[in-house]
C-alpha cells in the first residue's frame, strides 16, 4: 500500500469516484489515502493529480485495518 493525496477536494472527489470499485483502499482521518501502487499507474493514466507521500506504514494499514473493524461492528 502507498500513501497518497490530492491537490484539492474536487480532485479528491474525482479520484476517489474512479477508484471506487477498482481498487481497495482507505482514506485517513488526515486526509491521506491508502491504494495499492497499482492505483498510482491508473490515476496516473486518468490524469488525476496526486502526490506520493510514500509507502504507507505498518501503523497507517493497523489503523486503517482498525477504523474498517469499527466502524462495522455498529
Amino acid at each position: 500500500m502507498v500513501t497518497i493525496t490530492f491537490p484539492d477536494r474536487e480532485t479528491e472527489k474525482l479520484a476517489l469516484a474512479f477508484l471506487l470499485g477498482r481498487f481497495s483502499g482507505r482514506a485517513l482521518r488526515s486526509g491521506e489515502h491508502l491504494v495499492p501502487a497499482a492505483a498510482l499507474e491508473a490515476l496516473a493514466e486518468q490524469n488525476i493529480p496526486f502526490t506520493v507521500q510514500g509507502k504507507a506504514t505498518y501503523e497507517q494499514q493497523v489503523a486503517a485495518i482498525r477504523g474498517a473493524a469499527s466502524s462495522s461492528i455498529q
